[in-house]
């Protein structure tokens, strides 16, 4: 162990020989970095076969973590795992320049504009999924959600043609993929192992599939405007075009981020609300008033659902689908005065800084009503990181949260659901690369009567905003902007995105009767990257905001 006047982090000792603490991590992977945290603090060093891996908790460690270049910290090197299933050259296999244009390529779907088409979509699933459901019965809850999220995701985001004209193949083709993720895959990614000749087997048959689509779309005078028909469209800086292979593996990236996270967060919020009935009453309740208010589940409905969006953020802090985001230290790296080599990985854990009492007090308790305005504990971003953090936060946070919203509203409208087992033996499942509730996790359903008329209006547990009257200023995070382009939709006067998801900053003190348009920009921020501050405020810039100007 190091002593205690080293800058280098502290190491845990025990280890196995060749293997190091790879047995106890496996077991279960959040218990050994709670522990590691207990013992050593924020940053603490432990051994994964012959590598070494630096555990970052805490705010400001995570925010050395997610704030770091990728030339400090690379993802690349910690994600091979996934080059067999992408391909070559694809997403975490470039360049870290072309890494980023194709994430960029991915950016026009998930703005504000496409977003507003998602929910009549997500919607028609969800109600046909449920159309011959009997009276009552006992169903599998995360085999549901994972149909229900790989069709809405497949619909929204790749189009008619993979919902439809290869469903049953697609989603062959698809698990087939899936199962390729093996964490043996992190050392010896191409063992001739069967899961894996099926994983390689399953990424050429895509291919085929995806360069036949692209050569009838080429063919069509129809338009799409989903992720397919933008990376057949898109263009890297050079002028050239992505191959049918860059586009196949960018697909799969795009439904892996989109089916992944939200199946098992979709099955645990049901879960936590059926083992408090006191919270799925305020749901059920914001849910009813908002259908009498609109008719039907609009985009605009599942924006004003804070009791909703209050419970997924719990679920998604004490059941992050993500338990370990990693990176290779390209250059040596200093955190809170512990020098870091290159050479070696860095780990954010959000499991872990989501149960630090000083960030979350009584952080083992489900309490949705931490995200009151009153509260506000997820303001630290670098505390609640559920989706990350920094210039690598998950572009697609934004439809993770609609299409959950989504599902739950249809699901909860129509239906009652309770417990098929006692309330305790659903458990996350830490043996799986993508946390998500341990199968089988068997609910039971039966039809709802026709919901009595309610009064749309606030629930309990909310507290009004502070409301900015008069001059006011304009703080923008260059590092989260991801040019999603809300805040252009709700204060055109203030904010303007271009084609390639360039912010302009307007004005940094705008008219102040533009105040209640600002305060909507900032509210609907998929990354949180907006400030809106009384000019009164006598404190100086935040220190973590970077100077405003063209992002």
């Amino acid at each position: 162990m190091n002593s205690p006047h080293s800058n280098t982090p502290p190491v845990k000792p025990g280890g196995l020989p060749v293997l190091g603490h790879i047995l106890k991590f496996g077991r279960n992977p959040h218990a050994f970095m709670m522990a590691l945290r207990r013992e050593f603090g924020d940053v603490a060093e432990f051994r994964m076969f012959h590598q070494r891996m630096v555990l970052l908790t805490g705010s400001g460690a995570s925010e050395a973590f997610y704030r770091a270049p990728d030339e400090v910290l690379d993802q690349g090197p910690a994600y091979k795992i996934m080059t067999p299933i992408f391909g070559r050259g694809v997403v975490f296999d470039a360049r870290i320049e072309r890494k980023n244009q194709q994430l960029q390529m991915l950016m026009p779907a998930l703005r504000d504009k496409p977003m507003r088409t998602y929910s009549e979509i997500i919607v028609a699933e969800v109600e046909a999924m449920i159309r011959d459901w009997s009276e009552a019965g006992t169903i599998d809850l995360l085999e549901l959600t994972k149909e229900l999220t790989i069709y809405t995701s497949s619909h929204c985001l790749l189009g008619s043609e993979f919902r439809h004209e290869l469903n049953a193949e697609f989603a062959e083709i698809y698990r087939d993929l899936e199962m390729g993720i093996q964490p043996i895959a992190y050392v010896f990614p191409n063992l001739p192992l069967p899961v894996f000749k099926r994983r390689d087997k399953a990424r050429v048959r895509l291919q085929e599939l995806v360069t036949q689509i692209m050569e009838r779309r080429a063919q069509s005078q129809e338009r799409s405007t989903n992720v397919f028909q933008m990376l057949i469209d898109a263009s890297y800086d050079d002028g050239s075009k992505l191959t049918p292979h860059e586009i196949t593996g960018m697909l799969i990236a795009t439904i892996f981020a989109g089916h992944h996270t939200s199946s098992g967060t979709t099955a645990w919020v049901l879960i936590e609300l059926l083992r408090r009935p006191e919270y799925l009453r305020r749901v059920r309740a914001e849910i009813d008033a908002l259908f009498e208010a609109h008719g039907r589940v609009t985009f605009e409905s599942l924006r004003q659902m804070p009791q909703l969006e209050n419970v997924i953020k719990e679920v998604l802090r004490l059941h992050p689908p993500l338990i370990l985001l990693m990176r290779k230290v390209m250059k040596d790296f200093e955190v809170q005065g512990k020098l870091i080599e290159a050479g070696k990985f860095v780990c954010a854990a959000p499991s872990v800084t989501h149960r630090i009492p000083e960030l979350f007090p009584n952080p083992e308790l489900f309490d949705p009503d931490r995200y009151t305005p009153e509260r506000a504990e997820d303001k630290d971003l670098y505390g609640w990181q559920a989706f990350g953090g920094g210039r690598h936060k998950c572009s697609g946070n934004a439809f993770a949260m609609f299409q959950i919203k989504a599902i739950v509203c249809v699901l909860l409208r129509n239906y009652e659901f309770e417990l098929a087992a006692a309330p305790e033996s659903y458990q996350d499942d830490y043996k799986k690369m993508v946390v998500e509730p341990a199968s089988p996790c068997m609910i039971r359903y039966r039809r709802r009567n026709a919901p009595a008329a309610v009064a749309a209006k606030a629930g309990a547990g909310e507290a009004p905003a502070e409301i900015i009257r008069g001059a006011f200023r304009v703080a923008v995070d260059w590092d989260l902007c991801k040019g999603h382009g809300n805040c252009m939709a709700e204060a055109p006067e203030i904010f303007r995105v271009d084609e390639d998801g360039r912010l302009t900053l307007l004005s940094e003190t705008p008219d102040p009767a533009l105040a209640g348009k600002a305060q909507a920009a900032e509210k609907f921020c998929p990354t949180r990257a907006i400030k809106i501050l009384p000019q009164r405020d006598p404190a100086t810039r935040d220190c973590s905001l970077s100077p405003l100007g063209e992002g």
